[in-house]
């Protein structure tokens, strides 16, 4: 007789219900595992033999074959550890059939038994919902697997617990859902001296998440106001939340027994691979990009980043998802982030202080900025020049408005979003407006659009950098608490499109 019991296979952020067979055949005495596993899951074996031998349970001589279907999909990972544990114990009439068959179940065994926390159990605890089953994971696993609501989950601590709780003899209690408190406030807009207009940049660049190019002299401030733009953002809510902790599940990178609604402010160093940023690898995990999802990605130095990289960047900022594809996986990630992109003018950062400048000033800062190309640099809907900041500045007390008081307009301003695009799945902010939506919502007045026209003319503006513009007037105007796009909107949004900035 087969025995079955269910867990699942990652496919990005997906969870492929994965059926494991197991049956006991008269032959020669052998463990086969088939189904197409990798090199984990075939290790399986000897720690699930040893932790049944933990439990004083002795393997029959006779032929054990397991069976991990679909067999052409692959599996990857040592959550198989448990639903394999669970289908032998079935099959040697230990554990009832029943109960096995309605549970999904990932989790890694130690060699006394002990289950060791694993990856992904929030999207398996998606799977089980849709499959209609229980969802036993490792209780270090069971308070972020039980944030999905719709799926009950047990978190057991050892194999012996399971074997007590599917048997009756000690029920295990379902798992709370659990969340982490964000990290303490502790960056203060209110510490930077000067830089107001950056300020202002970043306070609409975080209204309406629209990418955002900064650039100045080392020592500016560029990175201390990158910094702090988390703490004008508004906490995730749970479908926010939920969605961004799939990937960060799939990526191992929840820890604490959780659930963040911190939005994820992700800084890589100029030196990441392209698998780094976007993903890949062996095994297609989630990149930058992904793990930046409903937050910040700071790119500092971003001339630096190799092109290839900074290329790859461009179809996700369009689509806000990212297909990696590779002879063995294409898999989808989202990827709606706010990319905050630093650079210094020139490769010695001072090119417009004549005194400290080199001699190949201004052609090295067209050298330096060229790396950039024309189509990713259209795709900033807010441009600044930062200027230094005079060190005599630096003593006068801290001025302007702290990070509490600008959080609560842009909670303000993103509340008046998610209004307007309650009908539309596929919107949420501005940055997402487009078509007759865009026209709808930010059409200008008279005046508005007459400046836009002779803008987008004398500029070159592209069809892109045009409704670019609109969106940043109709965050502006949101700010405003203004119903209408006006003049004022459209030209203080112009101003953060034209610079010095340069465009190859």
């Amino acid at each position: 007789m087969v025995a079955r019991a269910y867990t699942v296979a990652f496919e990005g952020v997906e969870a492929r219900p994965v059926e494991v067979q197991c049956a006991v055949l008269a032959g020669v005495p052998g463990f086969a595992l088939v189904g197409l596993p990798d090199k984990a899951v075939s290790e399986a074996r000897e720690r699930v033999r040893a932790a049944l031998s933990a439990l004083a349970i002795s393997l029959p001589s006779k032929r054990i074959a397991v069976n991990l279907s679909p067999a052409d999909l692959p599996k990857e990972g040592s959550h198989f550890d448990l639903p394999i544990a669970l289908a032998l114990l079935a099959a040697l009439d230990i554990l009832p059939h029943d109960a096995v068959e309605g549970t999904t179940a990932l989790g890694e065994l130690s060699l006394d038994g002990t289950l060791v926390p694993v990856i992904g159990a929030l999207p398996a605890a998606m799977s089980a919902a849709e499959e209609n089953r229980i969802l036993l994971c490792p209780r270090a696993s069971g308070a972020e697997a039980a944030w999905v609501g719709a799926a009950q989950v047990i978190g057991a601590g050892s194999l012996a617990d399971v074997v007590r709780h599917f048997t009756g003899e000690c029920p295990i209690a379902p798992s709370l859902p659990g969340e982490v408190s964000g990290p303490p406030p502790g960056r203060d807009l209110r510490d930077v001296k000067g830089q107001e207009r950056a300020k202002r940049a970043l306070e609409i660049a975080a209204a309406g998440r629209h990418h955002m190019m900064m650039v100045g002299p080392p020592g500016s401030g560029k990175s201390m106001l990158a910094a702090r733009l988390p703490g004008i953002l508004p906490p995730l809510n749970p479908a926010e939340a939920l969605e961004t902790s799939m990937i960060h599940s799939v990526a191992g990178l929840i820890s604490d027994g959780g659930i963040s609604r911190t939005r994820p402010y992700r800084e890589p160093h100029h030196t990441a691979s392209m698998a780094a940023i976007t993903g890949g690898g062996r095994s297609a995990k989630p990149g930058e990009i992904s793990l930046a999802h409903n937050g910040v990605l700071f790119m500092d130095e971003f001339p630096e980043f190799p092109r290839p990289v900074l290329e790859t960047l461009r179809q996700p900022i369009e689509t806000g998802e990212v297909m990696i594809a590779r002879a063995n996986a294409h898999v989808k990630y989202p990827c709606r982030f706010l990319l905050v992109a630093a650079a210094n003018p020139c490769k010695c950062g001072h090119l417009s202080d004549p005194a400290r400048a080199c001699s190949r000033a201004p052609n090295c800062g067209e050298d330096y900025m060229g790396r950039i190309s024309g189509p990713l640099m259209d795709r900033f809907d807010l441009r600044l020049d930062v200027p230094p900041v005079a060190f005599t500045d630096l003593d006068l007390p801290a001025s302007g408005e702290g990070s509490a008081q600008v959080a609560e307009r842009v909670a303000g301003a993103r509340a008046l979003q998610q209004a307007r695009f309650a009908h539309r799945p596929d919107m949420r902010l501005n940055a997402d407006a487009e078509g007759e939506t865009l026209e709808e919502i930010a059409t200008p007045d008279t005046e508005g659009r007459a400046l836009l026209n002779r803008v987008a003319d004398r500029f070159g503006l592209t069809a892109r950098g045009y409704h670019r513009v609109l969106r940043v007037a109709r965050t502006i105007a949101d700010l405003d608490g203004s119903d209408a796009v006006r003049l004022p909107h459209i030209a203080e949004a112009v101003s953060f499109r034209i610079t010095t900035i340069k465009e190859t």
